[in-house]
C-alpha cells in the first residue's frame, strides 16, 4: 500500500462536503506530475486530505476505491481521476506550520513543492502526520 496527500480548497470542495457525499472522483488535476501520481494510486491506498489556501491543514483520511480512469470533466485523454471515500477525520487538524516545524517532515512535497496538488508520502511521514493529529 502507498500513502498520498491531496490538496483541496475548502471553498471549492471541503472535507465536510466530501463526508456528506460519501464518495468523489478527484478531478481538475492539470499538472503532469500530479497526474502521474494519480496514475500510481491503487485501490486501498490511504490519502491524507489537506485544505489549501483556507486553513492550510490536514483534516482527514480518505481511501482510493477506484484506480485512475479518464477525467469525465474533459475530453482530453491526458487527464485522469481516481475515486476516493472518506475514512475518518483527524482528531485535530495538523497545520502547515506544524508540518514545517517537524524535522522528519522537512522534505515532503507539501513543504518542497507547495503548488503540487497530489503527492506521495512515505509510510513514516503519513504515520507522523496521523500522530500529530491524534
Amino acid at each position: 500500500m502507498k500513502h498520498w496527500l491531496v490538496k483541496s480548497e475548502p471553498f471549492k470542495y471541503s472535507w465536510e462536503k466530501f463526508n456528506k457525499e460519501g464518495r468523489t472522483f478527484w478531478d481538475g488535476v492539470r499538472n503532469y506530475q500530479a497526474r502521474n501520481n494519480l496514475r500510481e494510486m491503487r485501490e486501498g491506498d490511504l490519502v491524507l486530505w489537506y485544505h489549501s489556501n483556507e486553513g492550510k491543514n490536514v483534516v482527514g483520511i480518505a481511501k482510493v476505491v477506484k484506480e485512475s480512469y479518464q477525467d469525465p470533466t474533459t475530453d482530453d485523454k491526458n487527464w485522469v481521476v481516481v475515486d476516493l471515500v472518506p475514512v475518518q477525520a483527524l482528531d485535530k487538524p495538523v497545520t502547515l506550520e506544524q508540518i514545517k516545524a517537524e524535522e522528519s517532515l522537512k522534505d515532503i512535497s507539501l513543504v518542497k513543492q507547495g503548488r503540487l496538488s497530489v503527492m506521495p508520502l512515505k509510510a513514516t511521514e503519513f504515520d507522523k502526520i496521523l500522530e500529530m493529529g491524534s
